[in-house]
């Protein structure tokens, strides 16, 4: 069969590996001329690395390239294009898959799916969004195995297998720089859940209609979270089938949000045969937190600093701002993504924030919002984060806390979110 892998970054490596250890025939096409090709794959670089795609059988695409950048020179080769993710699930030994969609949350609730499968005793594999791609392990997965997969609408858009058990969290507008508009965006994730067989379980953030919606597109089993009869929060503790999990005040986890994230894992993690409690409280009381969400940072001179750059849209600095009643600087602003900030601007309003730093391309449109709101405790941050951390220090007082959640993107000042939370760790940590 002859493969053309669209995009050779890390993702595109491994599936070359896949398709090459194969017996495949494997063209690499890369908008990048001065990349090294392996020895005994083709390639197709430069300016026409998109060129006369249709001469192959298959086109794995890397998961950041829109489909309709290829179909645009290659109008017939639709049927043709994949993802990785989309090759894992065609050929994955095991059928004990779980899938994990949603604007925010995936990869926390991802983790913690897994901490508690292996908790309780399981072997299992953890992939996609999150940063492995899950044909680096496909060999070395079992029949008895699970396997984890964070999965972003960019992976989905192209799938055409669903997994055993799969999960959508909160949905709100995202990525309308990238997607053509909305209605895609959730065509995108509900793949995740339309070729799901009776025999499958399709589970929903309760709260959410676009999330029930996503999962309708299902089969199988509908089931809720964070309401009754999935994993839900009675009176501030955690249950599910009548059993008693935890208390939300043991949550190592710091946010309400964090309780939809707990109660979709181990919605998740029932639904697959663990119902070991111990197991699953023993996760939840002492799992923190992935980097660059809500993680505390440093105590100086009182002040407590918080690095949250991975919440790129309104809704997640909402959520952040939410998970603390302390007076608070808040860091916000960058590259646009599409959405509307008079939301976040109400809750600045109404959450004990004592001054909003704004930063990058959104400033203004920002600060529009919250003035309209009333609110006029806002200052600009500067230029480098150095000067950032630096002036959120000479707004705060000794109880309060530095938090960076910007609400946007961060292409304007940074490579990517993690660049920018950790030039504010850096700043953060030498201060004086």
């Amino acid at each position: 069969m002859k493969v053309a892998i669209v995009g050779f970054a890390t993702e595109g490596q491994v599936s070359v590996a896949y398709f090459q250890a194969r017996g495949h025939e494997v063209t690499v096409c890369d908008q990048d001329a001065s990349i090294s090709i392996p020895k005994g794959v083709e390639s197709q670089l430069g300016e026409d690395y998109l060129d006369n795609l249709d001469r192959f059988d298959l086109i794995v695409r890397t998961a950041g390239l829109p489909p309709h950048v290829i179909l645009n020179k290659n109008p017939e080769v639709e049927p043709k294009i994949t993802t990785a993710v989309d090759v894992f699930l065609s050929n994955c030994p095991t059928k004990n898959v779980i899938g994990i969609t949603g604007t925010k949350g995936k990869g926390t609730t991802s983790t913690l799916t897994t901490k508690m499968l292996e908790a309780a005793g399981r072997k299992v594999w953890l992939g996609g969004n999150i940063g492995v791609s899950p044909l680096d392990f496909i060999d070395q997965v079992s029949p008895n195995d699970w396997v984890v997969l964070e999965l972003s609408s960019f992976q989905l858009m192209s799938v055409k297998q669903s997994p055993h058990i799969a999960v959508c969290l909160m949905v709100v507008p995202e990525h309308l720089n990238w997607h053509a508009d909305m209605a895609e965006y959730l065509e995108a994730k509900s793949n995740l859940f339309r070729y799901q067989q009776a025999q499958d379980v399709a589970i929903y953030y309760a709260e959410s209609t676009l999330s029930k919606q996503i999962a309708s597109t299902s089969s199988g089993t509908l089931l809720p979270f964070y309401a009754l009869p999935g994993a839900a929060v009675e009176n501030d503790t955690i249950t599910i089938d009548n059993q008693t999990i935890c208390e939300t005040s043991e949550l190592a986890l710091m946010g309400a949000h964090n309780w939809q994230n707990s109660c979709a894992a181990i919605t998740a993690v029932w639904r697959a045969g663990v119902r070991d409690t111990m197991a699953i409280r023993s996760v939840l009381t002492t799992f923190t937190g992935l980097e660059h969400r809500i993680e505390h940072i440093r105590e100086f001179e009182g002040v407590h600093y918080y690095d949250d750059s991975f919440g790129t849209t309104p809704e997640t600095a909402i959520v952040a701002l939410q998970a603390f009643q302390q007076p608070k600087v808040i860091i916000l602003g960058g590259s646009d993504k599409g959405a509307s900030y008079d939301e976040l601007a109400n809750v600045v309003a109404r959450s004990n924030v004592r001054t909003a730093l704004l930063i990058g391309d959104q400033a203004s449109r920002i600060q529009a919002s919250l003035n309209g709101v009333g609110f006029t405790n806002i200052a600009s941050g500067g230029n480098t984060m150095s000067e950032i951390v630096k002036k959120a220090r000479e707004m705060a007082e000794p109880g309060d806390v530095v938090l960076l959640s910007t609400g946007c993107a961060s292409f304007d000042m940074f490579k990517d979110y993690k660049d920018r939370g950790n030039q504010f760790q850096q700043a953060v940590r030498a201060l004086e």
